[in-house]
């Protein structure tokens, strides 16, 4: 059985004292730092960040808690998730883990099961698990097509008022955008997204109506003061790059919004001329980036009797080095898209370190799980260490980068507002009456 490492004072003022914090992750401190990790004392007074001050320095008077070098963090931003078909591979597995597997698992499933009860309460699994693990900010896509858009926005709106004081709620629409050519259901889908104060999404493919298709959906996104978050070339395809019409139309558009592309997975196969011109263009055209390494991995060049060849994901340090704002996520978590997860944005660090060499150094890796999302989707008061900010923090017992990535950090301890929370994950059995177990 594991246990915390270490109890903070149950104090209304304490001293996180001889902190190790990634400098990326704190605002209005510096310090000596290694390879990104500085020390400090943190100061909690009444719930906010009272004092960031150089580790062994804060008043006597305080309660202390001594971190012994230990790390803390700020709480996590997932930006891109799918809390609505979360939990269902019991019930709906991808018989072969193919994407076209997932698309119709997902399909029948969701044709089959998603009433209003059903999603709610694969939706709060999932909140709870987030939550246990110290992630306060998450944007989920929302499957979208009629009549799933009114059914799963109208939960998401419960949901998100109910866990309003935990975790701040996103939602995107999910939908073909060939299922913009039904006028009503567009109208009717944009009516929804706005009363729910949400985004529009969509998932692009090469066709020859695409930049139509594009500039229909930036217009109704200028119009109803919509930001664009957008699946892109989830595929090895190389002959797939929707990516760069993305940026063409959003120029084209003049849209001033924000616009982010996730996965962007066939830019990597693409020929370096091809690539470096395509960053450019996303550069130019401000978008974001979110790379959801463990889902990419999972799907991405699976073939029967085949060993993969790539590693699915997209060309990150090339888009970071160019200006375009990056960050990673969970993804899927355990549907037929990606079969495993606990929305644990560690385990989404941990995997992306390896899987997108974010290491040597790791002087900045630990913005794309923290600054780094919590800016792109417009929340850069959430996911940074900065006085007056709530004492949000995630503590752990790792002092350097290789103990932090070389265990799942399961007894971490989760600071809301100061106080410790209960980190209990809740029991998968919960949900056998929901997937039919």
């Amino acid at each position: 059985m594991s246990y915390s490492f270490m109890s903070p004072p149950n104090a209304a003022r304490f001293v996180l004292s001889n902190a190790t914090v990634p400098a990326v992750t704190v605002a209005g401190f510096t310090g000596p730092s290694s390879e990104g990790l500085m020390r400090a004392d943190i100061v909690v007074a009444d719930g906010l960040i009272k004092d960031i001050l150089p580790a062994g320095s804060a008043p006597a008077e305080f309660a202390k808690a001594d971190m012994r070098d230990g790390m803390v963090w700020p709480t996590f931003a997932d930006m891109h998730t799918h809390i609505d078909k979360g939990h269902i591979w019991e019930r709906r597995a991808n018989p072969d883990g193919s994407f076209m597997g997932a698309l119709e698992a997902v399909r029948a499933d969701r044709e089959a099961n998603w009433s209003a009860d059903d999603v709610r309460k694969r939706m709060e699994f999932s909140l709870r698990s987030a939550y246990a693990h110290g992630t306060s900010l998450i944007r989920t896509h929302l499957d979208s097509l009629a009549p799933q858009h009114r059914i799963s926005f109208e939960v998401f709106t419960a949901v998100r008022e109910a866990w309003k004081d935990k975790i701040t709620l996103q939602a995107v629409a999910l939908f073909p955008l060939d299922a913009m050519a039904d006028d009503a259901f567009f109208a009717d889908l944009l009516m929804v997204i706005r009363d729910a104060g949400g985004m529009i999404g969509g998932v692009t493919q090469m066709n020859p109506d695409i930049d139509r298709q594009l500039d229909k959906l930036i217009r109704a996104a200028a119009d109803n003061g919509l930001d664009i978050d957008l699946h892109v070339d989830e595929t090895e395809d190389k002959q797939v790059l929707t990516l760069k019409a993305i940026a063409e139309a959003v120029l084209r558009n003049g849209f001033t919004g924000k616009v982010t592309a996730g996965h962007c997975c066939s830019l990597a196969q693409q020929d370096e001329d091809v690539a470096v011109a395509t960053i450019d263009l996303v550069a130019r055209a401000g978008i974001s980036v979110v790379s959801l390494p463990m889902c990419n991995m999972y799907l991405q060049d699976r073939h029967a009797g085949h060993t993969p060849r790539w590693r699915g994901v997209t060309l990150l340090h090339e888009l970071s080095a160019a200006g375009v704002p990056t960050a990673v996520a969970s993804d899927n978590t355990r549907d037929p898209f990606y079969a495993y997860g606990d929305l644990d944005p560690v385990e989404v660090f941990r995997e992306a370190v390896r899987i997108l060499h974010l290491d040597h150094p790791l002087d900045t890796a630990a913005r794309v799980i923290t600054t780094s999302p919590s800016a792109i989707v417009g929340r850069p008061d959430i996911g940074c260490i900065a006085v007056g900010g709530p004492a949000d923090l995630v503590l752990f017992s790792a002092r350097r980068w290789s103990e932090f990535l070389s265990r799942p950090q399961s007894d971490r301890v989760v600071l809301r507002k100061g106080k410790v929370i209960d980190r209990s994950l809740p029991d998968y059995r919960e949900l056998d009456t929901v997937i039919g177990a």
